[in-house]
Order: structure tokens, then sequence, then C-alpha cells
């Protein structure tokens, strides 16, 4: 009677029928929506934690600068304490040594003056020697202990 592919397509005909039927169209179809859904959700959500994380980034980038900023103004801070630190430094130095310098120089002519004085007293204790020495033997008696008395006198108070 009829050839078996006309029977397939009855029993398929009849097949589909009965999914149609039973409403299992509807459920592939609810399936499928919810599978869309859970996939346009799950893209939405990317979508939001690509914004979130561009933001975020942004916003490191941001902060990296801001830090790098930072940084340079403290590195110019300290290259300009340190240089200031330099320049008060040499300036302490040199007043060091001009002090030092002065101190030196005052004691050099303390020490010339003293000296001085010394050979100048050396000076006098040798001429009264000598003018005593010579009196002796050129004045006698009474008048020349007076003289020579007299005369170292002098010779100390001109010196001295």
């Amino acid at each position: 009677m009829f050839e078996p592919e006309v029977w397939v397509a009855i029993a398929f005909v009849i097949f589909c029928g009965g999914l149609i039927y039973l409403g299992v169209h509807k459920v592939v179809i609810g399936a499928l929506d919810k599978r869309g859904e859970r996939i346009k959700s799950e893209l939405d959500e990317a979508s939001r934690l690509k914004d979130e994380a561009m933001k975020l980034l942004a916003d490191y980038q941001r902060k990296r600068k801001e830090a790098e900023g930072e940084a340079q103004a403290i590195i110019a801070g300290a290259k300009a304490e340190a240089e200031r630190l330099a320049i008060e430094a040499k300036a302490k130095v040199e007043d060091f040594v001009a002090r030092r310098t002065k101190m030196a120089e005052t004691k050099i002519a303390q020490a010339e003056a003293q000296a001085m004085t010394d050979v100048r007293a050396a000076a006098a204790e040798a001429a009264v020697a000598a003018a005593e020495k010579i009196l002796t033997q050129t004045a006698k008696g009474q008048v020349a202990g007076d003289l020579l008395a007299k005369g170292i006198e002098d010779v100390r108070k001109k010196l001295n």
C-alpha cells in the first residue's frame, strides 16, 4: 500500500503533533529563553565588571601619576635641602677657619709682644750688668755706689 517513506513521514507528523499537543515546544522555547536571559545577564554583568575595571584602572593610573608627582616634589625638596645644608656647612667651615686664623694671629701677636718684652728685659739686665761692671771698675767709693744705683734704676725705668 504505502511506501515506507510515507509511513515514516506520517509517523514523524504524528510525533511532532504529539509533541505540540504535550507542549514540548513551549518547554523548549522557555528553556531557550531562560538560557538567552542567563547569557544576557552574564554579558551585562561582564560589561559592568569591565566598566568597573576600567574605572579602577583609570583611578590607579591617576593615583600613580599623583604619587610620581609627589615623589618628584620630594626629590626636588631633598635636593634643595641638601644644597642648603651644603652651603650652610661651607659657611660654618669658613667661619670656623676664619675664627681659628684670627685666634692664631692673636696668639702670634701675643707671643711676639711677650718675646719683645722678654728681649727688652734681657737687654735691660745685660745693660745693667754691663753698666754695673763698668762703673765699679771706673768709679770708686760712695760716689760710685750712688751713681751705680741711680743708673741701674734709670735703665730699668726706661727699658721696662
